[in-house]
């Protein structure tokens, strides 16, 4: 029963989604006349020529507003360069000291190791001693 109603709330949000009002979704500056739709029965060449330099105008916009974008894209993919750039000579900074330091690591142990076998040589001297 849970389950049936479950699915009987989904589905009618689903479906009060679809047939929402599509008023959310248009700009605010909306004007059907830009785009050549006219609600007038008769048709005037006039009106039909200025819906025709407007939608011409709104395609140069548009175009205008696509080379925009494309020239932001370069200009990040530039970026984007340039920051793997630094990125891949930082990594090599990073992967050279991280070399030396594991270098430098061993040779601690080494000198600690060596201290260590000292300090039980001069205890087993004097062990050796009493």
């Amino acid at each position: 029963m849970k389950k049936l109603v479950l699915t009987l709330s989904l589905i009618a949000a689903c479906t009060g989604i679809v047939y929402a009002d599509g008023n959310a979704f248009t700009p605010l500056d909306f004007n059907d006349t830009a785009y050549g739709t006219s609600l007038s029965s008769g048709s005037n060449s006039s009106s039909a020529s200025s819906a025709a330099t407007e939608e011409a105008i709104g395609n140069g916009n548009i175009q205008n507003a696509i080379q925009q974008l494309d020239n932001a894209q370069i200009d990040i993919r530039n970026e984007l360069l340039n920051i793997k750039t630094k990125f891949a000579d930082v990594d090599a900074q990073y992967k050279l000291v991280k070399t030396e330091r594991n270098a430098l690591k061993k040779q601690v142990r080494a000198v600690e190791r060596r201290i260590r076998e000292i300090d039980k040589a001069k205890e087993k001297i004097r062990q050796n001693m009493l």
